[in-house]
């Protein structure tokens, strides 16, 4: 009996240490999307795309982020207000290599436009998330 319990306490604990794990990784993601969206909303696209992981630079060249991502804000005004709407901690994305994703929806509210919606996906490259995706409608 002692053995069965022992069992199920350590299953438990295995079972919520893993739930502690995704949530301190969806916690430092959204720390890591919360800093890089700093980036972009200063207009910093330039220093965003040097923060973004390596499969974004690859993707996008700096030059090209910087007038998308201008192209995709400037028209929407200043930041008046951002709150996390969702995330989900996944490992596989479609047309992306498997590794540590969190995809972080967030509510904004900008000068000119009153409901939008950022979709920001950050990827796990080494020890920190970096910035993989970027889409707001």
């Amino acid at each position: 009996m002692r053995r069965a319990i022992a069992l199920t306490c350590w299953l438990l604990g295995a079972a919520s240490g893993g739930a502690l794990a995704a949530d301190a990784s969806e916690g430092a993601a959204v720390q890591a999307a919360e800093a890089w969206l700093k980036l972009i909303d200063a207009g910093r696209y330039g220093a965003s795309w040097d923060e973004a992981s390596a499969m974004f630079r690859k993707a996008v060249s700096r030059a090209t982020w910087e007038k998308q991502a201008a192209a995709a804000r400037e028209p929407l005004g200043k930041l008046l207000d951002r709150k996390l709407a969702s995330k989900q901690l996944m490992h596989e994305l479609p047309g992306a290599p498997d590794g540590t994703y969190v995809v972080l929806t967030f509510d904004t509210r900008f000068e000119r436009k009153e409901h939008g919606r950022e979709t920001v996906t950050m990827m796990l490259e080494g020890d920190r998330f970096r910035g993989a995706g970027y889409f707001i409608r």
